[in-house]
């Protein structure tokens, strides 16, 4: 990879890193119900699912990701199903004391599993890789160097344009100091991650 296609990436992936879609809600939803260090788990999901799809297109696999096109519709669904179930949790939450307080009810692991799931089943994720990637490398002809690159360039772009995403969302989350505050945070949150999973789960 030169120079501009490497800047021609990282523009690309700034695009689709800030275009709004179930990630992004899922993420910032998830920051302003429970605080940063959970939405970076699920930030870091969804990060692993970009670079599972980068090395496939990479690879030249995307003949086998097309075989498997029911097997991504199934993901899409369990994706989907799955935030809303966490939007649900989030919802539910009864706050019991004044001040601010992680959602303990999901660990980490489930923060991480419905990143990694969004990712996996987000169509426009697909088309990205699997289809426009090309426009930016020459696929056929990349190095080990090339791919290590593109492999870091995806990762810190992403990794910088969605934790700013959730920085500003856990900012936010901390205006809030009552108990009444913190429940209508908690309703709204839950209400964004349900939507964020009924978008995934209807987008073609």
């Amino acid at each position: 990879m030169d120079i501009y296609s490497s800047i021609a990436l990282i523009g690309a992936m700034f695009l689709l890193a800030a275009s709004p879609g179930p990630g992004l809600f899922a993420v910032v939803s998830r920051a302003l119900a429970s605080g940063f260090s959970h939405a970076s788990v699920m930030v870091l999901g969804l990060i692993l699912g970009d670079l599972i799809y980068l090395l496939l297109a990479i690879y030249g696999l995307s003949a086998v990701a097309q075989v498997l096109g029911e097997f991504f519709v199934v993901i899409k669904y369990i994706g989907g199903i799955y935030l809303i179930y966490l939007g649900y949790k989030i919802w539910s939450t009864k706050v019991k004391e004044q001040n601010i307080k992680a959602i303990n009810e999901i660990s980490r692991k489930e923060n991480f599993f419905s990143g990694l799931f969004i990712t996996l089943g987000n169509p426009k994720v697909i088309v990205f890789y699997l289809g426009f990637l090309p426009a930016f490398m020459n696929l056929s002809n990349l190095t080990n160097l090339d791919v290590l690159i593109a492999v870091i360039i995806v990762a810190s772009t992403l990794t910088i344009v969605i934790l700013s995403y959730v920085y500003l969302a856990d900012k936010s989350r901390k205006l809030f100091k009552d108990k009444s505050s913190i429940e209508k945070l908690n309703k709204a949150s839950g209400i964004v991650m349900m939507s964020a999973g009924g978008l995934l789960i209807l987008k073609n």
